[in-house]
Order: structure tokens, then sequence, then C-alpha cells
């Protein structure tokens, strides 16, 4: 009985062994099945990513081939669809170095005293009529003597102003060079322009001449303010975002093509990247009466002084008019008191400021709508001159009315 016993124990242990032994076998072929599978699916990753790096090795080198390339072929690699390189070669004989001497007040312990100081800025070379002349911004030249233009080749002659606009920022002048010197550029109508579209701005900034920036359109239709301009704002401003320093006033900013859209005019102290220009649009209207008369007078006038509005005024005012320009005063015997726009009487205080409500709102000028300040004297400064009549749309006490109002000529700047 014990050996039979012992023979049954064994017989079950050599069964178990050979399940144990299939259960084994099974697991050792699955898993090199599944390890094979790993491997087959990391060599086809690892062939995809050296696809790839061939692929990007062929084009760097590719473009290695274009910038190796001698001359102009290097102007072939553009940037957002612009070429700076080509733009540079062909626009930067065109802008000259403008330098005068002026007398600044500066302030000291002893109170305020003059010290003379140099000027630099930028100009543009272009034509007009088959004549040549150098734009530049009015504050550039601007209580300036002794004024001289530099050109890129380092050759530099007197200068004579001959005709400026402190409204438009504009100023004209001539240059007593050889006729070598010259190389006109394109000015064109800055009415097509578009906000995002590239551009370059080149110019001396702190004399440092022939520097070029690139950039975009960041606005359009903007307002800026300079000392020459009295209580007048200067409208329909450019702002881009390619990086300008004292110094480039007065140079080109270009579209793709080279061409002038603009005049680099002012930046805003401690920004990065906020540029102002004054559009080429302004310059074209403007030329033929600043080399003409020296002057330009046909800048309209509304007579008005009024704010933005917005939520708070507008609940402050009982309207539910959110835009627009509330009229806060009006010039006895100007256009507007002509015209009959009319003004609040009553005072409120919104975060600290005092605003006059109640008065007329401002909406539309001949159908076109204005939301605020910057689009009114954008209006007015691309669309009309002195002695135009215009419609201008109002909201007077929560109703929508319109009024027929003479556009009058802005009275001359303050003395410089």
């Amino acid at each position: 009985m014990m050996t039979r016993r012992k023979g049954s124990a064994l017989g079950l242990s050599m069964v178990t062994i050979g399940v144990l032994v299939v259960i084994i076998a099974g697991m050792l072929v699955y898993y090199t099945s599944t390890v094979n599978s790993q491997v087959n699916s990391g060599n086809s990753t690892i062939s995809t990513l050296q696809s790839e790096v061939r692929t990007q090795q062929s084009v760097i080198s590719s473009l290695d081939n274009q910038l190796a390339q001698p001359g102009g072929d290097q102007g072939n690699v553009s940037i957002n669809g612009i070429n700076p390189v080509s733009i540079y070669d062909a626009a930067n004989k065109s802008v000259v170095t403008i330098q005068g001497d002026a007398i600044a007040n500066v302030s000291t312990v002893f109170g305020t005293e003059s010290e003379p100081e140099t000027v630099l800025g930028s100009g543009i070379v272009t034509s007009y009529l088959n004549s040549i002349y150098v734009v530049t911004n009015y504050h550039v030249i601007n209580g300036v003597s002794n004024l001289t233009v530099t050109f890129s080749d380092g050759n530099a002659y007197p200068a004579t102003v001959i005709g400026t606009d402190p409204y438009s920022d504009i100023a004209i002048v001539t240059v007593s060079a050889p006729a070598s010197e010259f190389t006109p550029l394109q000015i064109i109508s800055s009415s097509g322009i578009v906000v995002g579209q590239p551009v370059v701005a080149i110019g001396n900034p702190y004399g440092l001449s022939g520097s070029m920036t690139f950039g975009i359109i960041s606005q359009l239709g903007r307002t800026i303010q300079e000392a020459t301009t009295g209580e007048f704002s200067i409208s329909g401003i450019i702002q881009f975002s390619a990086p300008i320093n004292p110094g480039n006033s007065g140079g080109p900013l270009l579209n793709a093509n080279g061409m002038v859209i603009g005049i680099t005019t002012a930046t805003v102290n401690g920004s990065q990247g906020l540029g102002f220009a004054i559009p080429s649009s302004t310059i074209l209207e403007e030329m033929p009466s600043l080399i003409s008369t020296g002057h330009y007078d046909m800048h309209s006038y509304l007579g008005i002084s009024g704010v933005d509005m917005n939520y708070q005024l507008a609940e402050a005012s009982g309207t539910s008019v959110t835009y627009g320009v509330l009229v806060e005063s009006v010039v006895s015997g100007g256009p507007a008191a002509t015209a009959g726009l009319k003004v609040g009487s009553k005072t409120v205080t919104i975060a600290g400021e005092q605003y006059i409500v109640g008065g007329d709102i401002i909406v539309s000028i001949n159908g076109t709508r204005i939301i605020n300040q910057d689009a009114l004297s954008t209006y007015l400064q691309q669309n009309t001159i002195s002695g135009q009549t215009v419609q201008i749309g109002i909201i007077r006490a929560g109703a929508p009315m319109t009024l027929t109002l003479v556009l009058g000529q802005r009275p001359p700047p303050p003395a410089s």
C-alpha cells in the first residue's frame, strides 16, 4: 500500500511538471512575440525620424546654398513676404542725415539756462515735378540753424527749409548738392495699407546712420501730440512695431516693395516696438502747397472740446450710447457753435476725473461712424478741408439728430 501511494504521488508530480512546462513555453512565445513587435515598431519610428532629419538637413543645406550665393542672390531670402536685404540695398542711399544747431533750455541748480546742442534727424530724398527735395519732420528742423544734409556716401552739403506744416509735422528741404548725390525714393498713397502688413524703417538713430528695423503695421488712424501743435493733435497716424529711436525722425517707413508709405515721427518713452509715422497720403496732399507757398493752411476746424464716450460716462449721462465723442465745450463763434451743437451743464467725477455730461454726442460724420476722438480727428484730416460742408450725426437727450456744419480753418500754430 505504501508503494502504491508513492507511485501515485510520483505520477501526479510528473503531470504537474508537464503542465508548468507548457505554461512557461506559452509565456515565452507570447513575450517573445510582444518584444519583437515593439522592436519592429521602434525600428519603424527610428526610420521615420531619420527620414525627417534627412529632409530638414536638405532644407538647411538649400538655405545655406542661397545665403552663400554672392551679390543679389542673398536677397532671395524673405521674411513674411518682405525682402529686407533688397529693400535696404535699394533705399538706403535715399535716406539722409539732417543736422543743425539749436538752443536747448536746461534745468540747473541755478535755474533754467540755455545751452547749444546739435540736432540730428533723418530725411527722404524724393522728386516732385522733376525737381529734387528732401522730406523730413517739422520738429527735426524747427528752431535749427546751420542746417546740413549728409548722404550715405558721407558727403555733406548745406540745406534750406522751403516749406513747413507743424500740424502734420512735415517739412520740405532743398540741398545744394550735385545731381549725382540724389537717388529719389517713390512716395505712394498710404490709403491701401492694412494692419498686419510688414514694413521696414530706415534712419539714423542716435546718429547711427543707415540703420534698418523690421516690423508690421500695428494700427491706423492714431493721433499724437507734439509741442509744436499746441492744443491740436496730429491725426491719421500709422502705428507700427519696427523699433525706432531719436534720430529716426524724418526717415522712411517702407512697404514690401520698398516704397514710402510714411515718415517715422515719434515713439513713446519706455515703450518697446511702439512707433508712429505720418502717412504718405498726407505728404502727397500737402507737398504742392508746401513747395509753392511754404505752408499748408487747409486743415479743417470743428471748434469743440470733447472726450471719448464709454460705459461709465454713458451711465452718468443717462444714455445707452457708449461710443462717440461727448461735446464738453464749443468755441464761441466757431463752426460747431454756429451749427448749434450743445454742451451739458452737469459735472460728474469718474475715477478721479471731472467731466461735463449732458451735451451732444457726435456719432457720425457724413454717415461714417465715429467711435472716439481718434476716429473724429482722422476723418477730418483724411476726408475734409476748411470750408467744406459736412453732416454731423449726434445723439441729443437720447434722440438721434443730424446737423449741417461748415468746417472752419484751423488757427495758426503757436509760435515756436
